[in-house]
């Protein structure tokens, strides 16, 4: 798993609506945590094209990820949580895909398919109407 330093991160803090009262005024508790993920020297090529894609509306064309946490009323917790959400993101990011290997289908369960078509078509065509018989 790959972890991002401290270093590579720039926050920005901001006074944040939602519950808080009057403190909601005075105090920047949110915060937005800035990563740049296309210079980052933490991340290998595979892992950053993995996690800008992951990222999809929070990552900018110039390849930064914002993310915005306003979930707590301090400060501290609304960094620690900004910290955790990048981290689970790039944690997500590291695994690579497993890639199905395309197969073709067997001659027996192509047989199988066409004979429960025909022993199909067969009930369906014995439900109609015997010939001959006008009612």
């Amino acid at each position: 798993m790959t972890v991002i330093p401290e270093s590579e991160m720039e926050f920005r803090f901001f006074r944040a609506g939602g519950p808080g009262g009057q403190n909601v005024n005075k105090v920047s508790t949110s915060v937005q945590l800035r990563f740049d993920a296309a210079n980052s020297p933490s991340l290998s090529d595979p892992v950053r094209e993995r996690l800008l894609k992951l990222a999809g509306s929070r990552a900018t064309q110039y390849g930064e990820i914002l993310i915005t946490a306003v979930r707590y009323r301090t400060q501290e917790r609304n960094r620690a949580d900004a910290i955790e959400r990048l981290q689970a993101l790039v944690a997500e990011a590291s695994i690579r895909p497993v890639y199905r290997v395309p197969t073709k289908p067997t001659r027996a369960s192509k047989q199988r398919r066409l004979e429960g078509k025909a022993h199909r078509s067969s009930i369906k065509s014995g439900r109609s109407r015997p010939p001959g018989r006008d009612d």
